[in-house]
Parts: C-alpha cells; sequence; structure tokens
C-alpha cells in the first residue's frame, strides 16, 4: 500500500465552528476552491488540500489508489487533530471523498461532491492521457482542459481566474499527474455507494460534459442519504465559475446536517 503525502492548509475561520474540507479536481489546487472558501469561511472553519504533486504538495513516482489518497486525507485530519469534517471534493477530490466514507465512515459529518462521480471517464481514456503526459508534459492539456473545465464565455468573463488555474496545471508535476489519472483509471464505487450512510449533496454544473448530471443523480440514488443540486451556466470548475451559488449550496447542506 502506497499513502501519499498531501499538503492541507491551516483551518481558517470561526473558533470552535466545525471543519470543512476542501478537495480539489485533477490538474488544479486549493486555488479552486478560493472562492468558495472565502464565503464559507464566516460561518466554518475551512482547510483545503492539494493532490500529489500540485499546488504545496510534494511530488511522488509511486503508483496509487483513489482508496489510497483518501488514507492520506485521514492523515492530514489527524494531523490536524479532528475528529468529523464536513467534506466537499470537486471531480478526483469528490472521488476521494466517496472513498473516505467507504473507508472511514465516522469521520464524515456530510459530504459534497461536485462535478464528480462514482466513476469518472474510461480506463483507457485516463492510460492514454497518463501516457500523454508522460511524454508531453502537463502543458499538452492546457488547450483541451480549457474546453473541459469551464461554461461557454466563462473565460472571457473571468480571465485571470482562468489563467491562473491552467497554470496551476501547466505547473503539476508531469509525473504525479499521471499517476493521478492512472489511479482514476482502477477507480470505480458504484457498486459501494449503499453503504454511505453519511448525508450527501451532489453537485453538477449545467455544461459539464466531463461529469453530467447522470453522475451526480447516480450518486445521489445510491447513497442512502442523497440529493442532486444543479449549478447553472457552469462546466467542470463549477466552484471557480459560480462560488456564490457552490457556497450557498454547501452552507445550507452543512448547516442541516450538524
Amino acid at each position: 500500500m502506497t499513502v501519499p503525502v498531501i499538503h492541507v492548509t491551516a483551518p481558517v475561520g470561526p473558533a470552535g465552528a466545525p471543519l470543512v474540507l476542501l478537495g480539489p479536481s485533477l490538474g488544479t489546487s486549493t486555488l479552486v476552491w478560493d472562492p468558495v472558501a472565502a464565503i464559507l469561511g464566516s460561518r466554518f472553519r475551512v482547510a483545503a488540500w492539494d493532490l500529489p504533486g500540485h499546488g504545496a504538495s510534494p511530488a511522488t513516482t509511486l503508483p496509487f489508489t483513489v482508496g489510497e489518497l483518501a488514507l492520506a486525507v485521514l492523515d492530514t485530519l489527524d494531523a490536524l487533530h479532528e475528529d468529523r469534517v464536513h467534506s466537499a471534493g470537486l471531480s478526483l477530490g469528490g472521488a476521494v471523498g466517496l472513498e473516505l466514507m467507504l473507508a472511514a465512515p465516522h469521520r464524515v459529518i456530510a459530504a459534497a461532491e461536485v462535478c464528480t462521480g462514482a466513476k469518472i471517464g474510461t480506463v483507457d481514456g485516463w492510460i492514454t492521457r497518463a501516457a500523454t503526459v508522460r511524454a508531453q508534459g502537463t502543458a499538452s492539456l492546457v488547450g483541451a482542459s480549457a474546453a473541459r473545465w469551464f461554461a461557454p464565455g466563462s473565460i472571457a468573463r473571468h480571465p485571470e481566474l482562468a489563467g491562473r488555474l491552467l497554470n496551476s496545471l501547466r505547473d503539476a508535476d508531469d509525473i504525479s499527474y499521471a499517476l493521478c489519472a492512472e489511479a482514476l483509471a482502477g477507480y470505480d464505487v458504484r457498486g459501494k455507494l449503499g453503504n454511505i450512510e453519511a448525508p450527501v449533496l451532489a453537485v453538477w454544473g449545467e455544461h459539464d460534459l466531463v461529469t453530467p448530471e447522470s453522475s451526480s443523480l447516480e450518486i445521489a440514488e445510491g447513497v442512502v442519504r442523497g440529493r442532486v443540486e444543479r449549478v447553472a451556466d457552469a462546466g467542470h470548475l463549477a466552484p471557480a465559475e459560480q462560488p456564490e451559488v457552490v457556497a450557498g449550496l454547501l452552507a445550507g447542506f452543512f448547516e442541516g446536517a450538524e
């Protein structure tokens, strides 16, 4: 078993408030949650973690599974001396959130699964992407990622934010990114959703082609207590594109689950 080392930000927010732990999508960093974190920070303590070789997390050369990423998140919670948290994960971060509830259900009060799925993409697609990055680097993915990540017109409306997110993709460690892609190739918890008893909110973006409405419905209908919400005018990175909407959904959901 390989449990990678990941970096988590120091919790920020009112002392004694519940902790919301934010997980990122592949190719981004804690940056993708910054606008939402700023809003949630008035009611919750908020921390965010980076994938291996992304943001502030160290690079790795050792293969790992999505389940082992969840164990890495548990290690960060232990380091923060946090017993139970609200989990919010975007795409791969959401996949880690599902694995976290399967591995340690007593540690998660409630989970928001944002633009994610119980299975994401195809095995061949992830293996091909990993090979591309190993050969050509993450910079080779920028054009295609821009098309996948954002709703039509979003880059023009928010050029600075889009640029910073695409730069986080360029800056990601190539091998670590490839290993994340290979972890997603082996990820599939569709048959285990019925074991998840914590309240789950599945959120999808109107223009998300990577994890569309059907992915969120599968999660919400598969877990014991799930529901679905749609974010209008958002692609795959809904928290970055529509932070006020996403923050409102998460705040209401987490407060109702206390």
